[in-house]
């Protein structure tokens, strides 16, 4: 006997929550979508004219995860997840969090947990543009360090609060690769926020700081992140080349994809690969 498609809302209409909408509405997702919300309006009536089955655009992103949702998936901000994660899980629902940085602010995510234990509610951390974190999180006891080299193309990173405090411009940045940063987690997702929420997620799953390192190189088109992880377990050492969204460099399409698996895991049944 089948039983009833999962409801969706999403939060944030861009290139990961578009592709999210896109693949329900295929039906390569077996959910229903029931609500978008976008702080640009535009962006959300955008999306609902692409898609065959029209969700409904909510007025306000807080009346998202009203009944009859089951999750809601956040692919907006850091800002989105601060302001609006907290009401999801009180109102009993599930969340996916794309914008993994904002869960590096130790009451944020102190806030979260508790209130999920209360609540009753899950919250899902996707791999994102990043890969191997089923493996860091296993070995996260016996992890000694830890670090997450990030490397793109300087138009990917334009607009971080990073240049607002520099003397250099990513436009000024036209010839070898140049290292910005070099320090923790929290300050990388706080200087680059639309771009190292990989650094958040990798530090969750080792449940340790992790050596964060920009670097913006103008002769590479790839978003590429390099893991290394050391201890009594052995030695792993992960690279991805990820090719950015054409209309948002700074986000990876491996993110999207993480994403749609993601839900298509907590909305499927049958037999499900990896955690």
């Amino acid at each position: 006997m089948s039983r009833p498609l999962k409801k969706v809302a999403i939060l944030g209409c861009g290139f990961i929550g578009t592709q999210l909408a896109l693949a329900i509405d295929s039906g390569r997702i077996p959910a229903k979508l029931e609500r978008v919300y976008d702080a640009s309006k535009p962006a959300a009536v955008n999306l609902v004219s692409s898609l065959k089955s029209k969700p409904e655009i909510s007025q306000n992103a807080h009346l998202l995860s009203y009944p009859p949702i089951d999750i809601v998936v956040e692919a907006a901000s850091q800002d989105a997840v601060r302001d609006v994660a907290l009401s999801v899980i009180q109102n009993r629902r599930d969340i996916i969090i794309m914008s993994t940085g904002a869960l590096l602010d130790n009451t944020i995510h102190e806030v979260l947990s508790q209130a999920s234990r209360e609540f009753g509610s899950r919250v899902y951390i996707p791999s994102g543009a990043v890969g191997g974190l089923d493996a860091i999180y296993s070995a996260r006891d016996e992890i000694k360090e830890i670090s997450i080299t990030t490397t793109k193309n300087p138009a990917s990173l334009k607009d971080a609060p990073y240049f607002a405090q520099s003397d250099t411009s990513a436009d000024d940045i036209t010839d070898g690769i140049t290292t910005l940063f070099q320090g923790s987690a929290v300050d990388a997702v706080r200087l680059f926020p639309f771009n190292v929420n990989v650094a958040a997620s990798v530090s969750m799953a080792a449940g340790r700081p992790v050596s964060v390192t920009v670097k913006a190189d103008p002769q590479i088109k790839t978003n590429t992140h390099t893991i290394q992880a050391h201890g009594s377990f052995g030695t792993m050492r992960f690279t991805l080349q990820n090719i950015p969204d054409p209309g948002n460099p700074k986000t990876s399409r491996l993110a999207a994809l993480s994403a749609i698996n993601t839900l298509y895991k907590y909305c499927a049944r049958g037999i499900i690969v990896g955690s």
